[in-house]
């Protein structure tokens, strides 16, 4: 499995040890992890941190030429809220863990010309299934549902 995904997995996993949601990302830049995050919603009681507003907070200050040059990778498939930061810092490339349990802005993203690759990893698909049955509430809460 490429090495990116997997550090999204791992931040996926640490978010679920934490008791939260277990999605994750990270932003690659260069062949380097220069920001990685994981949902912490319920952790910090935050409405945005998401996985991937988390790997851009953690990413800090990036010019504009380097988001450009840079892929997000994340497990599960990014809402309205991440797609559109990832459309206003120009990532011009998205990998998706899995968009089986739960679709979102991929279309929105490809109308910008954002590169999309789905890979519908079964560990990505597990830590979902597995979550979303344990905590139904908790994941509507999150998807606002």
């Amino acid at each position: 499995m490429d090495k990116f995904m997997q550090a999204a997995i791992e931040e996926a996993q640490i978010g679920l040890a934490e008791g939260g949601i277990p999605i994750g990302s990270v932003i690659v830049h260069n062949n380097n992890i220069i920001g990685r995050g994981h949902n912490r919603r319920v952790q910090n009681g935050s409405p945005i941190l998401h996985g991937e507003m988390d790997a851009f907070e953690n990413a800090g200050r990036q010019s504009a030429q380097t988001y450009r040059e840079s892929i997000i990778y994340t497990t599960l498939s990014p809402c309205a809220m991440c797609s559109g930061a990832i459309i206003l810092y120009g990532i011009g490339q998205v990998v998706i863990g899995e968009n089986h349990t739960f679709m979102g802005e991929e279309a929105l993203l490809k109308s910008k010309n954002i590169t999309i690759e789905v890979l519908q990893n079964q560990q990505c698909i597990d830590l979902m299934q597995n979550f979303i049955s344990a905590s139904p509430q908790l994941w509507n809460e999150d998807i606002g549902e």
